[in-house]
């Protein structure tokens, strides 16, 4: 046993231990050699970073006597609230001390503190050293520190890859909205595999982990824990609108229902902006006002910019924001009593909507840079499956002993979603891929009709509810 124990801690030997849980086989075993062959906490070196000093590691000493230092590895909801389980590196927890969040520097008073046996708790005064204990009312986040407020150490975290797949998810109904919240902090502060953000561009909420079991359970736990059902797709794609021709726009807005109407006539055209112009100019569009006169009267004109960046937000096609074009406003008429800030603004909005279909208008997608690092034997099988996903593959490069392959190329994001899964089971899980974004190109004739019929029907669908 001892040599064995030797062996395993110098990381020579790796004990295996055959049983089932299922039918409580082999754990008795298995416990016994936690006891013989894993370090004791003070055989295991363990560091903490010291945030003074660069981050620089700073040895833990493992003696109850020193100060105190502790990391929360884990949370659960529980009957009695956020049940916090924390290790021991140094010194000690003492019940009714307080104790200092490392991170965000709250002090917290520890009211009780227990040692758990399975689903059974003991309350415990003190847990020294070595020791895992959990408790109540501690209000933190998975992996933060604890010390005595004497030290300003923090514990190096375990590491957490990158997410791997991603979800775009709401609540089915909006009364459901603040569980939903609520559900979706608790999970994130749990664990830190589970990213979440919001899509600044489509407004969404996305969750992110690390495949396709791992957020099921999550949404399922919400619908279990919180009773908040919620709609699953895909991350909506950000697109975006331009137009390819010049095209000129005469357009009149008179309306009248009794009292003052409204009234205002806009004359001008648009044409696309090139690449270079816009880097030039700093934005992606732009509005020229070369009126001459006063048949628009000039305190209109801001009314005009304001309408053309109201059909900048959303365009025609799939009501994605607009790019790449100048609009150029030469003329318009006026109405001494009907004419209105409002109404310049609709006849322009509406002048420009109208005028971006007739312009060749196109629909952009993202288009991502996907670097894919795979074993060389599985290259024929990747490259294939990227470019049944339109990628077009820009170089591959071998690893110095030929054993590995780098391959990187351009993909549509739309064509991205699932990749992870399919690269996993094409390498045997030994493939990994990374993506950033390119630039936004025209999507093909074919995807485009597809996407506006798509949209025209959620028009129809809004409208009629």
């Amino acid at each position: 046993k001892a040599a064995i124990r030797r062996k395993t801690l110098s990381c020579e030997f790796v004990p295996v231990y055959m049983g089932s849980a299922f039918k409580n086989k082999g754990v008795q075993p298995l416990l016994d050699g936690v006891v013989d062959y894993l370090p004791d906490p003070k055989e295991k070196e363990n560091f903490a970073l010291d945030r003074n000093n660069n981050e620089t590691p700073v040895k833990v000493t493992g003696k109850d006597e020193d100060p105190l230092l502790a990391l929360a590895f884990k949370l659960e909801e529980t009957n009695y609230g956020q049940l916090t389980y924390m290790r021991v590196y140094q010194g000690q927890l003492k019940k009714g001390n307080f104790i200092t969040n490392v991170n965000d520097g709250k002090r917290i008073k520890l009211a009780r503190i227990v040692r758990m046996h399975s689903d059974d708790m003991e309350d415990v005064d003190q847990a020294g050293a070595g020791e895992v204990v959990a408790m109540f009312g501690i209000d933190c986040k998975s992996m933060d520190t604890f010390s005595d407020g004497n030290m300003d150490l923090a514990m190096s975290s375990m590491f957490v890859p990158d997410p791997v797949m991603s979800l775009a998810v709401k609540p089915k109904a909006k009364d459901m909205h603040g569980n939903f919240s609520k559900a979706l902090s608790k999970f994130s502060k749990e664990d830190p595999t589970l990213r979440l953000q919001v899509d600044e561009d489509t407004k969404e909420t996305i969750l992110s982990g690390m495949g396709e079991l791992h957020l099921e359970v999550y949404i399922e736990r919400m619908n279990r824990e919180y009773g908040v059902e919620c709609e699953v797709g895909q991350p909506r794609v950000n697109y975006k609108e331009t137009i390819s021709s010049k095209q000129t726009f005469d357009w009149l807005h008179k309306k009248q229902s009794g009292g003052s109407g409204q009234y205002a006539k806009v004359i001008g055209y648009i044409e696309p902006l090139s690449l270079e112009e816009r880097q030039e100019m700093g934005k992606v569009n732009e509005f020229d006002n070369r009126c001459i006169g006063t048949n628009i009267p000039p305190e209109y004109y801001s009314s005009c910019e304001k309408g053309t960046n109201d059909a900048f937000g959303e365009g025609a096609l799939v009501g994605a924001e607009v790019e790449g074009v100048r609009v150029v406003l030469e003329d318009g008429a006026s109405h001494a009593v009907d004419s209105s800030d409002m109404a310049f603004r609709i006849c322009m909005a509406n002048a420009i909507r109208d005028t971006i279909k007739k312009a060749n208008a196109a629909i952009l997608e993202p288009v991502m840079t996907v670097e894919v690092t795979l074993p060389a034997e599985f290259q024929g099988t990747v490259v294939a499956g990227l470019n049944k996903r339109m990628g077009m593959v820009h170089s591959s490069e071998m690893s110095d002993d030929g054993s590995g392959i780098t391959i990187v190329c351009q993909v549509p994001l739309n064509n991205m979603f699932g990749y992870s899964t399919e690269l996993r089971s094409q390498t045997q899980g030994k493939g990994e891929f990374t993506m950033e974004y390119f630039q936004h190109s025209a999507v093909p004739r074919n995807i485009q009709d597809d996407l506006v019929a798509k949209y025209k029907l959620e028009r129809e669908a809004e409208e009629a509810a």
